[in-house]
């Protein structure tokens, strides 16, 4: 049975605050957290129904990871889901380092001010499936391990490093001045699908609402748009949903390669 400390510990974790104190986060259900054992994040407890438990084979779970045997309703107790999904899992948060010299010779996302869980999420899925190592958000980012994010990644987050630095001080780095290419996503940009685009380079995605903050737009040395195709111009959608528009632009720049 479960504690009224290992309740409350547990539940707490749904807030940034306390995550940011025990250097933990929750992930939930029998997808994501068999990625996250066999990944290098660490997972420090598993609280799951025997049935979770017999299917994955106690065993096969190494001895430092504490096992929790919970029924359904001690994990609707815990679980920040309408609906849990046999097991939840708490595991340290990792530590990503960014490097310059690696950051010069790939494809990265850059997220200004996304604070959709959802979209954030659906964006480190879609970096992992474009094979994009790295996403950097900008402070005022949702915290990518937020429970909705972490469900949203479907596992992705145990491949894609995710790091919070200021936007304008990366962007002013002597690494990055001079012949790079930060490409912006932005409604007056060059149409993505006509466009030489590099391997190399940082692709910008802004704020649902406000695009591109105003501080960031003069580092933006490639705009792109994608076009719509839309049969009633004068009708159509104004704009494309940040995680949409990320998969397009990656999907975009992965065919040339």
């Amino acid at each position: 049975m479960l504690s009224k400390n290992q309740i409350k510990q547990v539940t707490g974790l749904q807030f940034k605050k306390n995550r940011a104190l025990e250097h933990c986060f929750v992930a939930e259900g029998a997808k994501i957290v068999p990625e996250l054992l066999r990944s290098k994040i660490i997972v420090r407890a598993l609280f799951g129904t025997a049935d979770f438990f017999e299917k994955i084979f106690l065993e096969t779970i190494p001895e430092s990871i504490e096992k929790i045997i919970v029924s359904e309703l001690e994990l609707k107790k815990i679980s920040s889901l309408s609906t849990p999904n046999e097991v939840l899992a708490v595991c340290e948060i990792p530590v990503h380092s960014l490097i310059n010299s690696e950051l010069k010779n790939q494809l990265s996302i850059v997220l200004d001010d996304v604070r959709d869980p959802g979209n954030l999420g659906t964006i480190v899925r879609i970096a992992d499936w474009f094979g994009i190592a790295n996403i950097i958000c900008s402070p005022e980012t949702v915290d990518v391990y937020n429970p909705k994010v972490i469900q949203a990644t479907m596992g992705s987050i145990a491949r894609v490093n995710v790091c919070y630095m200021d936007l304008k001080h990366l962007f002013s780095n002597t690494t990055f001045e001079h012949d790079f290419s930060i490409y912006g996503a932005v409604l007056n940009g060059e149409n993505v699908f006509e466009k030489r685009l590099n391997q190399t380079g940082f692709i910008v995605i802004g704020n649902e609402s406000k695009g591109i903050s105003e501080k960031l737009l003069p580092h933006i040395n490639e705009k792109i748009s994608i076009p719509s195709f839309s049969l009633n111009q004068m009708d159509a959608a104004d704009s494309l949903n940040a995680a949409i528009a990320t998969a397009v632009l990656c999907a975009e720049f992965r065919r040339r390669k």
